[in-house]
């Protein structure tokens, strides 16, 4: 059976911030904290060796396959930082176009610094995948 590698743990956001070699992207990935923190309102929890999620939902598909994930979160990797938001969003396309320097994955929107975003915008998309996830998978 499939077992689920991004989990939450116990581990240290901040040992784990520590832990990044480049100071930039360490500074970035303490913005980054502040930010989803203050527009969360969840604490900062680690999931998996890399990931920094905020609050949680629970999902189960069609085929059966179940699991927890983050609401939202942020990964300072060393090519890039990870931004980790619901895909399905509907405003996503429209704040996109006003967010700044990014590119995209299936789930992730990457970002080389803070300073090439527009902060009120990632704010924007943090609520708006929050509100569309606790939509979508309503917390029992």
């Amino acid at each position: 059976m499939y077992e689920l590698k991004t989990k939450e743990t116990e581990n240290s956001v901040i040992e784990f911030i520590e832990r990044v070699e480049n100071l930039k992207k360490r500074e970035d990935a303490y913005k980054l904290l502040d930010i989803f923190t203050e527009t969360t309102g969840y604490p900062a929890k680690m999931w998996g060796p890399s990931i920094i999620g905020f609050g949680s939902y629970h999902y189960k598909y069609e085929s059966g396959h179940e699991g927890d994930a983050p609401l939202v979160g942020f990964s300072p990797r060393k090519a890039k930082i990870s931004l980790y938001m619901a895909p399905g969003i509907p405003k996503r396309e429209e704040l996109l176009k006003d967010f700044g320097k990014y590119t995209t994955g299936k789930g992730c929107v990457y970002i080389n610094k803070v300073a090439d975003i527009d902060v009120e915008v990632l704010k924007e998309l943090i609520n708006q995948s929050v509100l569309f996830l606790n939509k979508i998978y309503p917390q029992q």
